[in-house]
């Protein structure tokens, strides 16, 4: 069990919650506990039940649906000072998570139990504030997402992620690009080939060099 300055030393990393009164310090002193996982770790699987909120004190997961003939494609990426919007909403709906969720980085969490989470949902509307800002945050996300996936193309798409890398040197695999976008890899490859043609990225073994930027962002914009 954690002790009250334990308490207080992991909601530094949450400064919205700096205002909480001493009922709900010490709820949390009393029912929340820090977890640890290394890369590979399996948090949560589809169909699964919902027993905590989650809120992320070090890592990075990533969040992904399944289809039945096993091809996956990211909803999104959870990390340091961030909360989950999936397990937000199946432990506001008492529901089963509809997706999975994979470790990428040494994850450390904090876990609060969920009747410990909805007695603080009662008694603190600054808690209330702090889960629901995120939760509305979070789904604004998922909204563009859907936007990506319903208007846009899939070489728009694959420019984008290649973007948001933030780096010229994008060490992952097709498949793991192809996992991103939801596709399969030898669509990935062929789209990376063709980018490739027009002098947009230079492919090597299980590595991908931006050339053109400006091409990419051209790309990802239409």
């Amino acid at each position: 069990m954690q002790n009250t300055n334990d308490t207080l030393t992991w909601l530094k990393q949450f400064p919205e919650l700096s205002g909480l009164d001493e009922h709900a310090i010490n709820l949390l002193s009393k029912y929340a506990r820090i977890v640890e996982a290394p890369i590979g770790t399996i948090g949560y699987r589809e169909g699964a039940p919902c027993g905590a909120y989650v809120m992320r004190l070090a890592g990075k997961s990533r969040v992904y649906k399944m289809s039945a003939s096993g091809r996956e494609i990211l909803l999104y990426r959870v990390a340091a000072g961030e909360t989950c919007v999936i397990t937000t909403t199946c432990i506001l709906g008492n529901s089963d998570y509809p997706a999975s969720t994979v470790v990428e980085e040494a994850i450390r969490d904090v876990l609060i139990p969920a009747a410990a989470f909805h007695q603080l949902m009662i008694d603190s509307a600054i808690f209330r504030k702090f889960v629901m800002t995120n939760y509305g945050a979070l789904i604004s996300d998922l909204i563009v997402l859907l936007d990506e996936v319903a208007f846009h193309s899939l070489d728009a798409r694959l420019a984008k992620v290649l973007l948001d890398a933030k780096s010229s040197q994008i060490t992952r695999t097709h498949q793991q690009i192809a996992d991103e976008l939801g596709t399969a890899r030898e669509v990935v490859s062929r789209q990376l080939k063709r980018l490739e043609q027009k002098g947009a990225v230079s492919l090597g073994r299980g590595q991908v060099e931006i050339v053109n930027r400006s091409a990419l962002e051209k790309l990802a914009n239409t």
